[in-house]
């Protein structure tokens, strides 16, 4: 029996039950499946097919497809006997549904794809840009990366090749491969940069990069890392066994076993001491493993809490669960047991509540 979706308890939507009773005045609509509304309209799947229903649960589009994708830019990707096309809000297919897979629509173009080839389409269901490439990116300030005959480059939304497609790898992000005005590029078998007008700004020279966070982008030399800057400056020796990006200023860097932190000038602000060590995500402190003991520190290396057999690498609801003994509690930023440590069990706090066992008895917290 299909289940009946009453307007009133979605919560897809993201709005409260009085503002989706407001909206939906009451409507009662019946459909195995409804998604969440994109662009004014929602998925809906009826007896394994798929069409769009409005705000006011009105049918816009019956279901007949087998699969569909949300609406973005006015237009939805579906599915129908295996192929794929693009539609409009008014149900008219802009492309038949030829294509072996079409993507999002996204800044005046979708990507579509047919016998192994990639190219383009744009909002009349042209193919603007022939189907010829073997993988193809978005496009994002008038540039999206694609891939022909093992190179990489950058080409425009009409076609036109504005970064020459020979490089043998390149940053492939979900929607671009620039970041901070710089990706990395791979030629020749080493690794460099290049600004948004296809400039060499880094030399290629490096065994591995990553892109650039907070104006510093990590190196690889000889199997050692390190970090420069948007000239190619190196601000750290490239020495360390194992780094991460930069965030919030601050870089988690590895030697000879051991991790701490440093700052964009390349200064060790964290002793590289330490077993283990977590980011700190928008907090002032963060957990980190000493001589296989859990303490929480500050930004600038202050231990701020006693020592424990065991805690959560991050925080929830503002507190970290912990262990000492066999007996669970909770501490604070500032490393501070708000929750004392009497618990049997006790599990990571999820939307502020917690289930804890004392006594054999299980219950719960909140904060």
């Amino acid at each position: 029996m299909k289940a009946t979706i009453l307007f009133l308890l979605i919560i897809w939507t993201g709005m409260t039950f009085a503002q989706t009773a407001k909206q939906y005045n009451g409507i009662e609509m019946k459909y195995d499946s409804l998604g969440a509304f994109s662009e004014d309209f929602a998925k809906v799947r009826l007896n394994n097919k798929w069409g769009f229903i409005d705000f006011n649960g009105k049918e816009v589009i019956s279901p007949k497809y087998d699969d569909v994708q949300d609406f973005n830019e006015n237009h939805a990707a579906v599915k129908l006997n295996g192929k794929y096309g693009l539609i409009d809000k008014s149900g008219k297919e802009i492309t038949p549904c030829k294509y072996d897979y079409v993507w999002t629509f996204w800044n005046g173009r979708s990507i579509v794809k047919l016998n192994g080839k990639y190219g383009f389409v744009d909002g009349n269901g042209e193919e603007v840009i022939p189907l010829k490439y073997d993988k193809a990116g978005y496009f994002t300030d008038n540039r999206a990366l694609v891939e022909l005959n093992g190179k990489y480059g950058f080409i425009d939304p009409k076609g036109n090749e504005i970064i020459p497609i020979k490089y043998d790898d390149a940053a492939q992000m979900a929607f671009s491969s620039f970041v901070e005005g710089l990706t990395w590029v791979k030629l020749n078998g080493k690794y460099g940069f290049i600004d948004e007008n296809g400039e060499d700004v880094v030399p290629f020279k490096y065994d591995g990069a990553g892109n650039f966070s907070n104006d510093r982008a990590w190196i690889k030399l000889n199997d050692k890392y390190g970090f420069i800057d948007k000239t190619g400056k190196e601000i750290t020796p490239v020495k360390y066994d194992e780094v991460k990006d930069f965030q919030e200023n601050r870089a988690i860097v590895k030697l000879n076993a051991l991790y701490g932190f440093i700052d964009k000038t390349g200064k060790e602000v964290i002793p590289i001491k330490f077993d283990k060590v977590n980011r700190f995500n928008g907090m002032n402190s963060t957990i980190v493993v000493f001589n296989g003991k859990y303490i929480l520190i500050d930004k600038n290396g202050k231990i701020l809490s006693k020592k424990y057999d065991y805690a959560d690498d991050g925080f929830a609801c503002n507190c970290i669960r912990v262990r000492l003994g066999n007996k669970w509690g909770f501490i604070g930023e500032n490393g501070e047991e708000i929750i004392p440590l009497k618990y049997d069990d006790a599990e990571m706090f999820r939307n502020c509540h917690a289930s804890v066992t004392l006594n054999g008895k299980k219950m719960n917290i909140n904060r």
